[in-house]
């Protein structure tokens, strides 16, 4: 009886271990594992005795098939994507770090990140404000573009052209 409940708890360590690399599925896994062999340690006491052993691994096995379900609620629900994370840049604001002519440097969030200027032409120290992401690459909107720069306006035609 004893080595049927440490395969049991065996197993749900390495479900445990397994699921941080294979995703929350496995945790949920690991979870019902635990409760299977919560059931059998209940079993054992039952039938052979209450030793203080068996109690203590009961308690830890409740514990650790509990985590092992909210850690895979956790990824099944979608709260620990990036979807729903805090760190989203989209809206985020920072500053030209160099010239964005339209491509250049920006900082964001204590991040400097390579980006590109989508209504003008902006100087080192202007207030930008994140549109998109595509990669490494941002796209910024510039507060106060300077539309002509280099003889051009937002449009990118030459100064007296119509």
């Amino acid at each position: 009886m004893w080595i049927d409940a440490a395969i049991l708890i065996g197993l749900v360590v390495v479900a445990l271990l397994v699921g941080a690399h294979l995703g929350p599925h496995v945790h949920i896994g690991a979870g019902g594992l635990g409760i299977l062999a919560a059931a059998w340690l209940m079993f054992m006491a039952v039938v052979g005795g209450s030793a203080t052993l068996l109690w203590a691994l009961l308690g830890i096995v409740l514990v650790v098939s509990a985590a092992a379900l909210v850690m895979g609620w956790y990824g099944l629900s979608r709260l620990g994507t990036v979807e729903y994370r805090g760190d989203r840049l989209e809206a985020a604001e920072g500053l030209a770090v160099g010239d964005l002519t339209p491509d250049g440097l920006v900082r964001v969030r204590g991040e400097q990140w390579h980006a590109t200027s989508v209504n003008g032409i902006a100087r080192a120290g202007t207030r930008v404000q994140v549109l998109g992401r595509s990669g490494v690459r941002l796209e910024v909107w510039v507060e106060h573009p300077d539309v002509q720069a280099a003889g051009r306006d937002v449009g990118g035609y030459e100064e007296g052209s119509t």
